[in-house]
């Protein structure tokens, strides 16, 4: 193996190592939620030991089978030399890329074998574990608190756009009032008096009647 195959199968078992982690996290926080949330039980960090272990052998096994089904592709592959019809149709020219998957595969698992077995490794995940499942439902609460619990001490806007809605009260929306108010009692006194109702006036910019321009 060259020095770039080194650092190749380096880089891949690394990644295989990084996503397995995020998956055994992911897990662990919803099996974290269920048992506090649901079953209203205290976080204990030593009853989810025994999860991340079985999780951490699951994914093992999970590289033991891919590394098992490319070494029978490769060993397939070595006696077919036509041109292949399709991703996963694979002909002798593949058997090496096999080959070095098939140990990629079984360097994930074997890691994730001795991590299994680290209870320092295993404390770590379900504490990275819990402290996900605690942001989620801190986030889920906050939410809900700014939907259906909303108050004028905790909103920092509150006193500034309070004065913006007074002002818009007194300037806009009660002169406009007044002149609507207006316009319908001048009609009324003109029907009680026979005469021919003129159009009520709608209040203009600002709610300054327009009647009162003239």
């Amino acid at each position: 193996m060259t020095d770039n195959e080194r650092v190749r199968t380096r880089d891949v078992v690394a990644e295989g190592l990084y996503i397995a982690s995020a998956a055994t996290r992911l897990a662990l926080k919803n099996r974290i939620l269920v048992d506090i949330l649901v079953d209203g039980d205290d976080f204990d960090p030593e009853r989810f030991l025994g999860d991340a272990r079985d999780i951490l052998v699951s994914l093992a096994e999970e590289a033991e089978a891919d590394a098992a089904r490319t070494d029978r592709e490769r060993k397939a592959a070595r006696t077919r030399y036509s041109d292949s019809s399709g991703t996963h149709d694979y002909r002798s020219r593949d058997v090496r890329n096999l080959r070095r998957r098939r140990k990629q595969s079984l360097h994930v698992a074997k890691e994730l074998r001795a991590r299994a077995e680290d209870k320092e490794e295993l404390r770590k995940l379900v504490v990275d574990a819990r402290d996900a499942a605690w942001a989620e439902v801190s986030k889920n609460i906050d939410r809900s608190l700014r939907i259906t619990a909303a108050r004028p001490d905790l909103d920092a806007d509150y006193e500034r756009m309070r004065v913006a809605r007074m002002q818009a009260l007194r300037l806009v929306d009660l002169p406009k009032l007044r002149a609507h108010r207006r316009s319908v009692a001048k009609q009324q006194a003109l029907r009680e008096e026979g005469a021919e109702p003129e159009p009520i006036l709608e209040a203009g910019p600002g709610g300054i009647d327009p009647g009162e321009l003239e």
